[in-house]
């Protein structure tokens, strides 16, 4: 089994937290999401001034790996620049995340790579009843 570089993982989120669109809320977050064939695909929170409609980084990442063609993720890292602490993925986005990661898949938050928490999306979302529907 390949080792998952989530140093370089969350660099890349880092990066995409610099194209956040957040004028509203000034807390710009980036997300990269690892492919299964060793691709990065990232995403970063689109605000909007109908609060609503705002689309988180997690979720950007998502939809544009699924744009492309990909269906299943290994690894999720998220960076909040300007947090003071590490901040997960919202209710949504793990959700969505659920669809397409497995229990197991590691994912890395924090607003630098030192003060990280890698947790499993399992844990992040343990009792995960919507898979049933998959049946």
């Amino acid at each position: 089994m390949q080792k998952i570089d989530l140093k370089k993982l969350f660099e890349a989120a880092f990066l995409a937290s610099d194209n956040s669109y957040a004028p509203y809320s000034q807390f710009p977050v980036g997300a990269a999401l690892l492919m299964e064939n060793g691709d990065v695909i990232t995403g970063c929170n689109v605000e909007n001034r109908s609060y609503g409609l705002t689309n988180c980084a997690e979720r950007s990442a998502v939809f544009s790996a699924v744009s492309s063609g990909y269906r299943t993720f290994k690894a999720l890292a998220i960076a909040a620049p300007k947090a003071d602490y590490p901040v997960g993925p919202c209710g949504a986005c793990r959700q969505v995340l659920t669809e397409f990661a497995s229990p197991d898949t590691p994912v890395i938050f924090g607003s630098r790579f030192e003060n990280a928490v890698i947790k499993t999306l399992g844990e992040l979302y343990p009792f995960d009843s919507l898979h049933e529907l998959k049946k």
